[in-house]
């Protein structure tokens, strides 16, 4: 039996949000930025996040994040969709990021909600159609009131879907029943965001995932999604479950995902250089990264 699930994903299906490479003196790494990011698509990524939470967006400058969106480009040419970070907490410089994106060559742009402010909905509304029409590329919203403090509500998601570069959703809601009511009325492309979700989100219609673990591996979650897409549930479920102590080891052991994602690449020998404005993982806590790596990929 072969799946028909949809929609056509408009950035590509397993898309990873890619940590930015730093040097060991905490400059931008772009030409360890581009390997990176060459190893992810040759390991099953069809589409790349650049500079967004877990690529520490709020540490880098405008000038550095367009100097990414370029060493990637270079490194994966038109193969993959590149979605860039662009949000802030200003409306005005969030339109300024994305044009600039769109110049450095993105294929579409990210757009968290204004955080630390906490703007009541119409005024979330707002800044993301201003940031919509300041560009031609199209646009992925960021919902995560974990990080924001700001919830983009059901009902403004689905308004917001009736802008023509409105497309598609990352979902770090964790509200499961929310997201469905937006699926069920809008043609928006959801992607999960949180890693625990990737098979349960797309069972009921989501576009893929936009993953932080897929860093370390890429290849697995594209399997996933295969595997569904093939009819083959019950070898998805054996696959998102195999990966739970990974994903809980990297997002749920109390470090951000960066810091965990940059301390086991640099156990594999990968480009990530030390976090900015966060403390590198320990010796323990890498030691145990690597060990739960080594029993996924040695179980598939």
């Amino acid at each position: 039996m072969t799946s028909t699930h949809q929609p056509a994903p408009p950035f590509g299906r397993t898309l990873c949000a890619m940590v930015t490479p730093f040097t060991e003196d905490g400059a931008l790494d772009p030409d360890g930025a581009g390997r990176l990011a060459a190893l992810l698509v040759a390991q099953g990524c069809d589409g790349l996040v650049l500079s967004g939470t877990t690529g520490e967006s709020p540490t880098t400058s405008d000038a550095e994040k367009a100097e990414l969106i370029t060493a990637v480009r270079a490194a994966v040419g038109d193969r993959v969709a590149l979605v860039a970070g662009v949000g802030t907490s200003d409306t005005r410089h969030t339109a300024e990021l994305a044009v600039a994106a769109e110049k450095a060559g993105a294929d579409g742009v990210l757009v968290v909600t204004p955080y630390y402010s906490r703007p009541p909905q119409e005024a979330v509304a707002a800044h993301f159609l201003e940031v919509a029409d300041a560009s031609g590329l199209p646009v992925m919203l960021y919902d995560i009131p974990g990080r924001t403090g700001t919830r983009i509500e059901p009902d403004t998601l689905i308004r917001l879907a009736e802008h023509p570069r409105i497309v598609a959703v990352k979902d770090c809601s964790y509200d499961f029943l929310g997201t469905q009511k937006v699926l069920a009325r809008t043609e928006l492309a959801y992607y999960a965001g949180c890693d625990e979700h990737v098979l349960a989100l797309y069972a009921v219609g989501a576009a893929g995932c936009v993953s932080t673990v897929a860093n370390a591996v890429p290849g697995h979650f594209a399997a996933i999604l295969d595997a569904f897409d093939a009819g083959d549930t019950a070898r998805a479920t054996r696959l998102q479950l195999a990966a739970i102590p990974l994903i809980e080891a990297m997002m749920g052991a109390g470090l951000p995902g960066t810091v965990t994602a940059k301390a086991l690449l640099a156990r594999l020998g990968l480009p990530a250089g030390p976090p900015r404005a966060l403390r590198p993982a320990g010796r323990e806590t890498a030691d145990g990264l690597r060990a739960r790596y080594e029993e996924l990929v040695s179980a598939w």
